[in-house]
């Protein structure tokens, strides 16, 4: 079974009793921040090996270190094969850094996108617009109605329904 699915399995289990799998994500939260603290303070190295070798290199287990591929791959400059994913293949985590902070803001992971070593790489203010920038993206406006009595848009000074209501009526 491709590593991928087991980690998939076990991590969003419907019938998993609900204390492990807190359990289970709260450990994984805490080795994911010490991952990416690392990979920060060097950002501009793309860091390279087999699934194991990364697993061993940042002292996780194998099934952690896929959760963290599994969650970095969007913000990789080259997206790596999850999906068929074993021991021995060879995976990197070259990220953008840019599209990785805003990810992070996506997914709500504060401690993630408030890690001290952001300030290394970003200033307060590329942060903020960063973190303003993927909040906006998916911000749905919706333009305000006019309704037949109000002014038209338009300017004219008529109301919208002896105006450009007409057309729509």
């Amino acid at each position: 079974m491709a590593l991928l699915k087991k980690w998939r399995d076990m991590a969003y289990s419907e019938t998993a009793n609900k204390g492990d799998l807190q359990r289970l994500w709260t450990e994984y939260f805490e080795k994911e921040r010490d991952i990416y603290a690392q990979l920060l303070k060097n950002p501009d190295e793309t860091v390279k090996g087999t699934v194991k070798e990364l697993a061993d290199k940042y002292s996780v287990d194998l099934m952690t270190m896929v959760g963290f591929l599994d969650g970095i791959n969007d913000s990789l400059k080259e997206q790596n094969p999850i999906e068929e994913m074993e021991e021995d293949t060879e995976v990197n985590l070259g990220f953008e850094k840019e599209l990785l902070y805003k990810n992070m803001v996506n997914a709500g992971a504060d401690w993630l996108y408030n890690l001290p070593e952001w300030e290394e790489i970003f200033d307060e203010d590329k942060r903020k617009e960063l973190y303003k920038e993927e909040k906006a993206s998916h911000t749905i406006r919706k333009e305000d109605k006019v309704y037949p009595n109000d002014p038209c848009p338009c300017g004219s000074g008529k109301k919208y329904k002896k105006c450009h209501g007409r057309a729509n009526a």
